[in-house]
């Protein structure tokens, strides 16, 4: 376990019970977890002694809802100016030519990503296995990187032929999809405190599996101690696909087949409707918001004030990166505070709502009690953001700046005590050389 201590941080943001937000402040960390918050700390000799001066300090933000092997396919021609279903079915035959290598590489890039933002936890939802890929792969990534990964085990079970979305060569046998769910959950689901990895389970889409596996994934889970999650009212073809082939809303469906729980999040739930937002309520059913995701497909705004209001757990995704198609959270905090006041007003909702959105509120999605606070006894995961910058200057307030304006990344970032960025660089991979791998990978890719 790693040792920190960060000095005279400007501003502490600690998301804790109360809310402070501390001036001028140490925090120490020893073997991963945060056991001081306070003035004139000392370490020893052999912590890592980060100075903070100019700071501000936040929590690590955690990340809800992602696709990492999309980072491979940004931009592409025909998706650029689709639809939900239309964008899919552009994609689908590039995805169905992946490897392993391409899905690990493609994990890399957007984790990489991800940390230079701020991020510390992400889920990733790999619902489609060509070639022999495995969520290994992306399991791999990320211990590669050094953040924490909620990976969860997605995928389709209905093809084209059988009135699905996807093409039959991207969809596997529904006791196979089980079964591997179990392999992947007994070799890497850490339920501890600190987990670095764990599993969950993750059918893509109630357009791409069936009514059995849904409600077959959700007994597993319960049965395996782990989370549940899937695309839930993206948009109005999801609306109407549901209404069509099911003769109910999605939150009817997902209430019917066990998807309900404090056990579940959903990711979109761009058009709940007022019943859907109070089920989802009183079930502690938890939300991804993936704001620049729903805007670059044309799927709306989510209803997060009527979601915050109504009690919804709620955390940020920044969504895949063929959607995306950036993968920096901090970017997607700011997205979240615009689309709500373009929605509902200027004074919808506040920077620093926004920010515990991004920390505590992924936190809690994820089921994560032990992150999301800059508290004694939390994890060690802490972003560093550098104040003092182009990005922020002029600031008067710089934990609202930290949103407003920027920066857009992370000085440094601390992971359960180890220090994964440093002055701006990753400190655990040679990102030159993985970059290098993901333009031939490509490059292969556009010329096939």
């Amino acid at each position: 376990m790693a040792d920190a201590l960060i000095k005279n941080a400007a501003v502490v943001v600690t998301m804790d019970d109360a809310r402070r937000e501390l001036t001028a402040t140490d925090i120490l960390c020893r073997d991963g977890v945060i056991v001081g918050i306070g003035t004139g700390l000392t370490a020893s000799p052999a912590s890592e002694v980060i100075n903070a001066q100019g700071c501000v300090v936040t929590p690590g933000l955690i990340n809800t809802h992602h696709h990492l092997f999309q980072t491979l396919t940004r931009g592409v021609p025909g998706g650029q100016d689709a639809l939900l279903f239309g964008w899919l079915q552009t994609l689908y035959p590039i995805w169905a030519r992946f490897t392993a290598e391409h899905i690990h590489s493609s994990a890399t890039i957007g984790l990489a990503e991800l940390a230079l933002s701020g991020c510390t936890l992400t889920s990733d939802h790999l619902y489609l296995y060509p070639n022999g890929s495995r969520l290994d792969d992306s399991i791999a990534a990320a211990q590669d990187v050094g953040v924490r990964l909620l990976a969860t085990r997605g995928s389709m079970s209905i093809g084209e032929s059988a009135g699905g979305l996807p093409p039959d060569s991207l969809v596997e046998d529904e006791a196979a999809i089980l079964k591997d769910c179990i392999r992947v959950i007994d070799r890497f689901h850490d339920p501890k405190p600190g987990a670095m990895i764990q599993v969950g389970v993750a059918p893509c889409s109630p357009f791409s599996v069936s009514r059995e596996l849904m409600r077959d994934a959700a007994v597993l889970a319960r049965e395996k101690g782990v989370r549940l999650h899937t695309h839930l009212a993206e948009n109005d073809e999801d609306i109407a696909y549901s209404l069509e082939k099911f003769g109910c809303r999605p939150g009817q469906y997902a209430q019917d087949l066990g998807w309900t729980g404090d056990d579940v999040w959903h990711a979109h739930c761009v058009k709940l409707d007022p019943a859907e937002i109070d089920l989802f309520a009183h079930t502690g059913t938890g939300v991804a918001h993936c704001p620049c995701s729903n805007c670059r497909l044309g799927s709306g705004i989510a209803p997060v004030r009527a979601m915050r209001d109504a009690g919804v757990r709620v955390g940020l995704g920044v969504d895949g990166s063929a959607s995306n198609d950036a993968g920096n959270l901090v970017l997607e905090a700011r997205q979240a505070l615009l689309l709500q006041r373009v929605a509902n007003g200027a004074d919808a909702i506040s920077a620093r709502e926004v920010l515990e959105i991004a920390t505590r509120g992924g936190a809690a999605v994820l089921g994560r009690d032990d992150l999301g606070q800059v508290a004694v006894g939390k994890r060690a995961d802490l972003a560093v953001w550098d104040m003092t910058g182009l990005d922020a200057s002029g600031a008067w307030d710089p934990v609202a700046a930290l949103v407003l304006s920027g920066p857009h990344k992370v000085r440094d970032l601390v992971v359960e005590g180890r220090r994964v960025v440093r002055d701006a660089h990753l400190t655990t991979i040679d990102l030159s050389a993985a970059l290098s791998r993901q333009a031939g990978l490509l490059r292969d890719l556009m010329g096939a």
